[in-house]
């Protein structure tokens, strides 16, 4: 909690830092008041969502979703960014200041407007300055807007090894990362149901993270969940998402609610008269070693394991495929990632800095991994990242 607050107050502490160079770059009256409403804007809006999120009282309805994106832009892209720029031309900004106060030593009779009472040149490069951050927020915002109602459908056809004959063409809708709640909301989860039901898979999966974080938004999840089909079943695991407010009541009220809920759990379903069996990973809590904590939690989970059943792993986080593989499970089925969120290209970014599988398929051995990036959205601003659902067909080789 120390480290939250301490960050919580670098962040209030950093764009009122913001606010006063940018004032200062700035000199006309017009700007500074521009820059102010900016700021004031931002601090409002962040103060806002923290009162939400600390109070459990999750709500969009002051606030609207281009609103609430221009905040999280701003302090998760762009304010980090000016500080590492900032701090990158710290040299730079110290040689001009110098080179100014030798000038207005040697000359204090320089004037800060021309004779017609307009913007000198260097009045107008620090206007320039000052606006170009609020303006690329908002450009980002709008693009985030377009990107908040629209997904694709991603196909994988997949050799699989020891596929029993009876499971050749067996179809998966895989579902991962809705995040129900601020940003992902309205008509655009009506049309990930359409499309699911449209897809007329034999299972349909959700690898976690139903709700984005409040539990407020959980009926509504459920109900989604319950209006998708497939002809063997609809099957859910849990995310890190759906325990932020309150795991043990999530885990609780989805038990409750009749959908096939696996928490560390299996099941084995009989499709064509050959048994699959679905072992569903609840997510590790681990701080510390996450990787070790998955590894031996996928071990605990497949001692389940039922020798004459296909099996097909359902963890949230991808880096359980390690002990898959090693365990010889054909299929493993996972999210989290968002594709990486921003990528500037398919090898560079968040995705690859942060994950060793980020999106798509990978392979070790005869196992395989299915990455999703997700259909939903978190954080509003994807690059290079399209929220998606999968189709798969598994075939034998």
């Amino acid at each position: 909690m120390r480290f939250v607050l301490a960050l919580i107050g670098t962040i209030f502490a950093l764009d009122l830092l913001r606010w006063v160079a940018s004032a200062r770059i700035a000199k006309p009256t017009f700007a500074r008041i521009t820059i102010a409403i900016f700021a004031l804007a931002q601090l409002a809006g962040l103060s806002w969502l923290l009162t939400q999120r600390f109070s459990h009282a999750e709500s969009t309805a002051l606030f609207s979703k281009f609103a609430i994106a221009t905040v999280f832009i701003w302090h998760m892209i762009l304010l980090p960014l000016l500080l590492l720029l900032s701090v990158a031309l710290l040299p730079i900004f110290a040689m001009v200041a110098l080179i100014r106060i030798a000038r207005r030593l040697r000359n204090s009779n320089s004037a800060p407007r021309d004779a017609n009472g307009a913007l000198s040149r260097r009045q107008f490069l620090g206007v320039a300055l000052a606006a170009a951050p609020p303006l690329f927020n908002v450009s980002l915002a709008t693009i985030a807007m377009r990107q908040l109602d629209q997904f694709r459908v991603r196909r994988f056809v997949l050799p699989i090894v020891g596929l029993p004959s009876d499971l050749h063409g067996l179809t998966i809708t895989q579902i991962s990362d809705m995040h129900v709640g601020r940003f992902t909301s309205g008509r655009i989860l009506h049309e990930v149901v359409r499309v699911v039901n449209e897809l007329r898979a034999d299972l349909v999966l959700l690898t976690g993270d139903l709700i984005n974080d409040a539990i407020a938004d959980l009926d509504h999840g459920l109900d989604l969940v319950r209006s998708m089909q497939a002809s063997h079943g609809v099957y859910l695991i849990e995310g890190n998402h759906d325990l932020i407010e309150n795991g043990p009541e999530f885990e609780r009220r989805v038990k409750d609610s009749g959908i096939p809920f696996l928490l560390d759990e299996s099941v084995v379903i009989t499709i064509r008269g050959t048994p699959l069996q679905l072992l569903g990973l609840s997510w590790t809590r681990a701080r510390e070693n996450r990787d070790v904590a998955i590894a031996a939690a996928v071990r605990q989970l497949l001692n389940q394991r039922q020798p004459e059943s296909f099996p097909i792993l359902l963890a949230h986080h991808p880096h359980a495929f390690d002990a898959a593989a090693a365990a010889s499970i054909p299929l493993t089925l996972a999210g989290h990632t968002h594709g990486g969120q921003l990528m500037l290209n398919e090898q560079c970014g968040f995705g690859p800095a942060l994950f060793r599988y980020w999106s798509g398929l990978y392979t070790k051995g005869a196992s395989k991994v299915i990455v999703s990036n997700g259909v939903g959205n978190w954080f509003p601003l994807r690059v290079r990242a399209p929220a998606e659902l999968l189709h798969l067909t598994l075939l034998r080789p």
